[in-house]
């Protein structure tokens, strides 16, 4: 396929696998021997997800096994057919799981509120217990740099509290490692290769859910900053990468308590009226 990519296109499919390739390295995500299983909803990310994962394990100085999974969750109208056809074509290993999680998220959610968030948490438990069956060593979702950015805002704005998505995690039991292959790239690249590489896509509006309102407002303000200022999403992530404790206030991070003058040290103010 590079034979017949633009120049522009080239470097995009460039740049997404060198960005995962790097985050896959920098922290360590996928070993030698490890069988990753990628999470598949039939959205760009996903599929982007799996189709650089790929690349990676022609290349990789390692040997690993990728196993795609899908959640048919029983939304009415999901096409069945699309996904298996897919991972058939492209001969990849894959599961459907089969879970009518759209009739709990139904009896449980108020009529015309927001269902994203407790489809998302039954979604994520069944994964694991899933991944935990099949021995996946790893469990790879496509959060990609925005998504990351974009709950750190929720976190801070609606919650109190500085965190993000981490590129790598421990799930709670210790069962699951969860990583995330797509941190460093951006939705923009994501959403060109998805049409580049013309992956079947299903829609994420089969429920007939709102999209979650606060989530919204936070991806439109960090779009707003990366038009009036082009960079400033990079920017903001590579803070994620450099937390300064000692110049926040959070107590259990850093002993501000202890803080005391060091009568021993060395001034390091110069005395200009002397000189």
């Amino acid at each position: 396929m590079a034979s017949t990519l633009s120049v522009n296109q080239n470097k995009l499919q460039k740049r997404l696998r060198r960005q995962v390739g790097e985050a896959v390295t920098d922290f360590n995500m996928i070993e030698d021997g490890d069988k990753v299983m990628v999470c598949l909803s039939g959205g760009k990310d996903s599929y982007t997800l799996l189709d650089i994962l790929l690349y990676l394990q022609k290349v990789a100085p390692i040997q690993f096994e990728i196993v795609a999974v899908n959640m048919d969750q029983k939304q009415p109208g999901f096409p069945e057919h699309v996904l298996p056809q897919y991972l058939k074509s492209i001969g990849v290993p894959y599961h459907i799981i089969e879970k009518d999680t759209y009739s709990v998220v139904k009896e449980k959610i108020p009529e015309g509120k927001t269902t994203c968030s407790l489809c998302s948490r039954l979604r994520r438990g069944t994964l694991y217990t899933y991944a935990d069956e099949i021995g996946a060593t790893k469990m790879a979702l496509g959060h990609h740099r925005d998504d990351i950015l974009e709950t750190f805002f929720l976190n801070m704005f609606y919650g109190g509290t500085l965190k993000a998505m981490p590129p790598k995690l421990l799930s709670d039991d210790g069962r699951n490692v969860v990583i995330r292959p797509l941190a460093y790239c951006s939705e923009k690249d994501i959403e060109a290769y998805s049409v580049l590489k013309e992956f079947p896509i299903i829609p994420c509006n089969l429920c007939g859910s709102q999209e979650n309102l606060q989530r919204q407002v936070v991806k439109e303000m960090l779009l707003d900053w990366e038009r009036k200022s082009p960079g400033r999403t990079e920017i903001m992530f590579r803070a994620l990468q450099n937390v300064v404790p000692s110049q926040l206030a959070d107590r259990n991070l850093f002993d501000f308590a202890s803080l005391r003058i060091d009568e021993t040290a060395t001034p390091r103010f110069l005395d200009v009226m002397n000189l």
